[in-house]
């Protein structure tokens, strides 16, 4: 039998362990939930395709076999100067054949910022629902509607399955530039490294931390001057995107707090959320004709939207910091990070502020 095959049907079996667990542990969730997931990523799995062997077999066009080359050698810098668990992730492709490879879903009371949480064995609680169908997804997010809530739908492009299953590269990323590509191959690795159940601005910030010092060494290494004022560019454009809506959110999260009327309240939410794209237009201004965040301002801009940009990256000056201390040295970086998360919630909090 094919190593293959072994690892097909290794990884089934820990798909079959995972929708029982699911199923047993979260009895408020449902068995039609769990299966759309199981036949989602069932089906990722079985429709992979093993880069390399893409590569030798001369099939593929020239820029095709270029980015796939490069992702190779991502994977090689990753493991050896990051100390990221590479092992089989990303040395396969899978063509999904859609948009996004996910759809989630976003709720939020009304006259609340403070996004709804749904909660799952090994994720932890999360602030948000996945569906592999943007039916799925649309149909679920039509239910919270009538319930009240404000919902946000959107398109997910890569995601990390925690370790356990290799993760692939995706059709759905293809677009992007190599470098954004080791930044995406850097950010997903590192939730196999650490990862806190629940705590999504610890682990994404802890993510970023990863993902930013790997491309700069990876930029400094292949000497990529120019794409590095691209990729400092646009990152400094996505922090002031960040500070806007965080802004924004701060000045909701006010408005709601104030013992008005609910009519009243909803009267001023729409005026914020008009003033809101208004700054933008402002901000954008600035960015020479960079109209990256368009899309997402062409959208209704109500609570649960505006959940998805909170403070995810919070940390990140922390874990840089504690990068320093450790010399550099990302394996005791690593250490330092999951003896954080060893401790108890109070110790936590004391040495990580409440944020």
């Amino acid at each position: 039998m094919s190593p293959e095959i072994l690892s097909n049907k290794a990884q089934l079996i820990k798909f079959a362990i995972l929708l029982a667990l699911s199923i047993l542990l979260v009895s408020c969730e449902t068995v039609s939930y769990y299966t759309q997931a199981a036949r989602g990523q069932l089906a990722i799995v079985f429709g992979r395709e093993d880069i390399q062997r893409l590569i030798d077999s001369g099939d593929l066009s020239s820029d095709l076999d270029s980015k796939f080359s490069e992702v190779m050698s991502i994977r090689e810098f990753a493991a050896a100067e990051m100390s990221l668990p590479v092992e089989q992730n990303y040395s396969s492709y899978v063509d999904v054949e859609r948009e996004h490879v996910v759809w989630n879903v976003f709720a939020a009371p009304e006259f609340s910022t403070d996004p709804v949480n749904w909660c799952y064995p090994i994720a932890g609680c999360v602030s948000y629902r996945g569906y592999f169908s943007e039916a799925g997804a649309e149909n679920y997010a039509a239910g919270l509607e009538q319930e009240g809530f404000d919902v946000y739908t959107g398109g997910v492009d890569a995601y990390s399955t925690l370790g356990w299953f290799d993760d692939s590269l995706l059709s759905t990323v293809m677009s992007r530039a190599t470098y954004q590509l080791a930044g995406l191959i850097f950010h997903e690795l590192a939730h196999q490294v650490a990862y806190l159940p629940g705590d999504t601005t610890f682990n994404e910030s802890f993510a970023t931390a990863v993902e930013r010092e790997g491309l700069r060494r990876w930029l400094d290494t292949t000497e990529q001057s120019e794409t590095i004022a691209i990729a400092e560019l646009n990152r400094d454009r996505q922090e002031q995107f960040v500070n806007l809506v965080s802004l924004y959110r701060y000045r909701f999260d006010s408005l709601y707090q104030e013992e008005i009327g609910e009519e009243q309240k909803r009267q001023e939410k729409s005026a914020l959320q008009y003033q809101l794209r208004a700054e933008y237009e402002l901000l954008k201004g600035s960015w020479n004709g960079y109209d990256g965040y368009d899309a997402w301002f062409s959208r209704s801009l109500n609570n649960a939207q505006l959940s998805t940009v909170s403070s995810y990256n919070d940390l990140v000056p922390f874990f840089n910091d504690l990068l320093l201390q450790s010399g550099g040295e990302m394996n005791e970086f690593f250490d330092a990070v999951n003896t954080i998360i060893a401790m108890t919630v109070e110790d936590r909090e004391a040495l990580l502020g409440v944020y």
